[in-house]
C-alpha cells in the first residue's frame, strides 16, 4: 500500500513539473514574421495572449529578407530603424523574455515596419526576473532546445520505478 501511495504522489509531482514550463510563442502563428497584408496583423495576433517571464518569442523568417530588432517605444511608434537596441538577422530568432513591462520589436528592412511588421508585447508586472538577469539585459541568447517528449517520459518512468524499488526495500 505504501509503495502505491509513493507511486501516485511521484506521478502527480512529475505532471505538475511538466505543466510549469515556459511558453514558446510563434510570432504570427503559421504566417510567421513577414511583411503582413494588414497593418494590424501583429497587434491582432498579440490580442488576448498572455506573456510571462521565461517565455520565448520565436520569429520565423527567411534570413536576408527580414530581421527582428528590439527598439524603444518611440522608435516603435515612428518606425525608426536607425538605432535599435539589438538586431537578429538570422531566422528563426528566439528571444527569451527576462523583464516585465512593455517590449517592442520591428523589422528594419525598408518599408516593412510601416507596412505593419512590428510587434509590441507586455509581460505583466508582479513577476521578477530570474537570478542573473537585469533590466540592462532584457533578452538572453536562445535557450538550448527543450528535451523531447520521449526523453521526458522515460525520465518520469525511471523516477517512478526507482521510487517503487526504494519503497519496496523499506517494507521488506
Amino acid at each position: 500500500m505504501r509503495s502505491l501511495i509513493v507511486f501516485v504522489v511521484l506521478g502527480a509531482v512529475s505532471l505538475l513539473l511538466r505543466g510549469s514550463e515556459a511558453a514558446d510563442h510563434q510570432v504570427g502563428d503559421t504566417t510567421g514574421w513577414t511583411r503582413p497584408t494588414s497593418t494590424s496583423f501583429y497587434s491582432d495576433w498579440v490580442s488576448g495572449k498572455t506573456f510571462a517571464l521565461g517565455d520565448t518569442l520565436t520569429f520565423t523568417f527567411t534570413t536576408g529578407v527580414h530581421d527582428v530588432a528590439t527598439v524603444s517605444k518611440s522608435d516603435y511608434d515612428n518606425c525608426n530603424t536607425g538605432s535599435p537596441n539589438s538586431v537578429v538577422t538570422t531566422g528563426p530568432a528566439k528571444i527569451t523574455l527576462n523583464v516585465t513591462g512593455d517590449s517592442y520589436f520591428l523589422c528594419t528592412f525598408a518599408g516593412h515596419c510601416s507596412a505593419g511588421q512590428k510587434l509590441a508585447i507586455n509581460v505583466p508586472a508582479g513577476n521578477t526576473p530570474s537570478p542573473g538577469t537585469s533590466p540592462e539585459t532584457p533578452f538572453s541568447p536562445p535557450p538550448p532546445p527543450p528535451p523531447s517528449a520521449a526523453s521526458s517520459l522515460v525520465a518520469t518512468f525511471a523516477l517512478m520505478f526507482v521510487s517503487i524499488a526504494i519503497s519496496l526495500m523499506c517494507c521488506f
